[in-house]
This record gives C-alpha cells, sequence and structure tokens, in this order.
C-alpha cells in the first residue's frame, strides 16, 4: 500500500471543441468514416456506461491533466515494470487509452519497443500526446496516433507483439468482449497487459455520498460508477481466452487538502461518472454535505481526507506452441495421497 500527498493547482481552464475520428500518422490528420456505424452498433446493445458523456470527459482532461501525476506515474511504471520480466521483445505495441502520455514518457526502452501506436477515444486527448511527442527523448520508437474505441478495435488480426491499457479498460460497457478483440489483434504469443480500477476504489467517497443523500434527499442514485472485483479479473482473461492469465492488486492510498480538490483531482484524470443511469443533478446542499461527511468520518490528524485506489493488473498472451501447457486431466501418476502417505504430516 502506498501513500501519496497531492495538491491541485489553484486555476484551470478548459475549452470545448466538436468531437472528430481521426488519424494522425506522420503529421498528418485523415477522417475516419466509421464513427456512425460504431454509434448504431453501440445503440443495439445493452450500455452501463455513456461513451459520448466519456469522450467528452477525456476531452476535458486532457486540458487538466497535470504533465505529472504521482498516482498515474505509478501504475504506469509498475504495469511497464512487468516488460522487464520478459525476455522477448515487443517491436510493435498498442496503447490503448487510459494514461496514453504516462506510458509513453515512462517506457524508456522497456520491451524494445520499436513502433507504438497510441490509441483513445478523445480527440483531444491524441492531440495533446501528439504535442507532447517533441518533448520525448526516446526517439528510436516510431509514434502514430489513432482516434477510436476501445469496444471497436481499428485494428487487423494478429497484427501487434503488445497490447497495453493503463486505467483505461475499466470504462468499457463490453470489457470480456474488448478484451477478446485486444487479443486477437495480438500476435501468436504476444503479450496483454492492461490496470483497471478495483471495486475497493473510492470506498470513502462512496460511504459520504450515501449518506448525504440518504439525510439530504431520502434516496440514493449511483454516483460512483461500479467496478471489477479482483475475482473477476482472473475469469475476465479466461473468459478472453488468454492463456497463462495473471492477476495482482495493489492498493494506492492518495491524500487531499479536501474533498473537492479529489474531485478536481478525478476530473483531470478523465475519472469522474459516466453512468447511463446518473442523475444529472447534484444539490448543492447534498454536495456540502458529502465533503463535511467525508471530513468527518475520514479526515486525518493533519486534516487531509485519504482516497484509496485499487489498481488491478491484468497479464495474458496470445496462445503459442512454445508455452507451457497444463497435463491433461488425471494423466497424474502419483497422487497426494501416496506422497502423504509416504513422508508423513509433522505435527
Amino acid at each position: 500500500m502506498r501513500a501519496f500527498s497531492l495538491y491541485q493547482r489553484n486555476s484551470l481552464s478548459l475549452w470545448r471543441r466538436k468531437k472528430p475520428c481521426c488519424l494522425f500518422s506522420s503529421g498528418s490528420l485523415s477522417s475516419d468514416a466509421s464513427t456512425n456505424n460504431t454509434d448504431e452498433v453501440q445503440n443495439s446493445r445493452v450500455k452501463v456506461f455513456d461513451r459520448h458523456l466519456k469522450r467528452k470527459q477525456r476531452d476535458r482532461a486532457a486540458w487538466l491533466m497535470r504533465p505529472k501525476d504521482c498516482l498515474v506515474d505509478t501504475v504506469a511504471d509498475n504495469l511497464l515494470d512487468r516488460l522487464e520480466d520478459c525476455k522477448k521483445a515487443f517491436p510493435t505495441a498498442l496503447c490503448l487509452g487510459g494514461s496514453l502520455e504516462a506510458i509513453r514518457r515512462l517506457s524508456r526502452g522497456r520491451g524494445a519497443i520499436e513502433k507504438l501506436i497510441m490509441m483513445d477515444t478523445s480527440y483531444d486527448m491524441v492531440k495533446v500526446c501528439k504535442d507532447a511527442e517533441k518533448d520525448m527523448h526516446d526517439g528510436n520508437i516510431e509514434t502514430s496516433f489513432m482516434v477510436g474505441d476501445e469496444e471497436f478495435l481499428p485494428l487487423k488480426e494478429s497484427s501487434v507483439d503488445l497490447v497495453i491499457s493503463c486505467l483505461g479498460l475499466h470504462w468499457t460497457n463490453d470489457l470480456p468482449g474488448a478484451m477478446i478483440q485486444c487479443r486477437l489483434a495480438l500476435k501468436p504469443d504476444g503479450l496483454f497487459l492492461a490496470s483497471i480500477l478495483g471495486g475497493e476504489t473510492l470506498k470513502e467517497l462512496r460511504i459520504a455520498c450515501t449518506v448525504a443523500q440518504m439525510e439530504r434527499e431520502g434516496g440514493i442514485s449511483p454516483r460512483v460508477s461500479p467496478l471489477a472485483q479482483v475475482r473477476d479479473a482472473g475469469n475476465l482473461l479466461t473468459r478472453a481466452g488468454f492463456s497463462l492469465p495473471g492477476v495482482d492488486v495493489d492498493e494506492h492510498i492518495v491524500k487531499y487538502p479536501s474533498a473537492l480538490a479529489l474531485i478536481e483531482h478525478l476530473r483531470a484524470m478523465g475519472e469522474t461518472n459516466a453512468l447511463l443511469q446518473r442523475n444529472p443533478i447534484l444539490k448543492k446542499e447534498t454536495a456540502l454535505a458529502t465533503a463535511a461527511i467525508y471530513d468527518s468520518m475520514f479526515a486525518a490528524e493533519d486534516g487531509t481526507i485519504p482516497a484509496t485506489f485499487q489498481v488491478i493488473y491484468m497479464t495474458g498472451w496470445r496462445e503459442h506452441s512454445s508455452q507451457q501447457k497444463a497435463k491433461r486431466r488425471g494423466s497424474a501418476t502419483i497422487s497426494f495421497k501416496d506422497i502423504q502417505n509416504e513422508f508423513g504430516s509433522e505435527s
């Protein structure tokens, strides 16, 4: 468990721009005509999150995010560390949504990546990452930029060696489907690396919101999005068809001067509520009550308030003949009972 102390900027500015769907490559801009078809398919599926709202939130986050965020950088660095545990190289990689800039900045040659495709649903987020590319010291990586949806990957099958997603996939309506598309985009023996926020994230804010709404409004409405539990992550990898699945979890405690500073940070990360069933109106008295309850229930002696971020890391490979495989069920020649009888048990 790690603790951070985080203080926000005093003044922030943002502006809106209309939503295009484009591809950046070698300084050029080309239009992608698949947006309407994507929207039609989305309308025919059961949806939990408002993907159009999430795109707008990430547009806003592109201009609010700070150059270096201690929480985001820690998660991105932990994710990239897993590449150092692999002896093989990953010449072509896809960075999928979430913390694109942190992944690019902290890659530092890990994974021997030669070509990196950076994709996000937000045009503004992709543009900010493209503008920051000139400040990158690692010039050995050929980088291209794409605006696209994680739920409808615009990639050919078996086209990349690595798919990496840092804090992005938990906003997809069909997470298993998105992970299946990631597996299909990988070449045989390709690696899937992802980090998502887990169910214990922002548990303090959930409690404060629930109590405040019960007191002020006599009922509750979802203010914090549902997130996957740790036990679900392994099932997701197996369901998506990955071999050698691996899951681990980390928990970070971030300290803020106030509940409002926490909300500002969530906006800068693009992690604010995007539920379709959300109540679009938050009464002022409910918001103030939430902040007061948060402070009274969880404030530390130094006046700061803690916020929990549970991060689930998932690792999976596309199947290949060179990988280890479990023996066929029932093929064992020695039983555990025989071993126990032979060596006994020490009490």
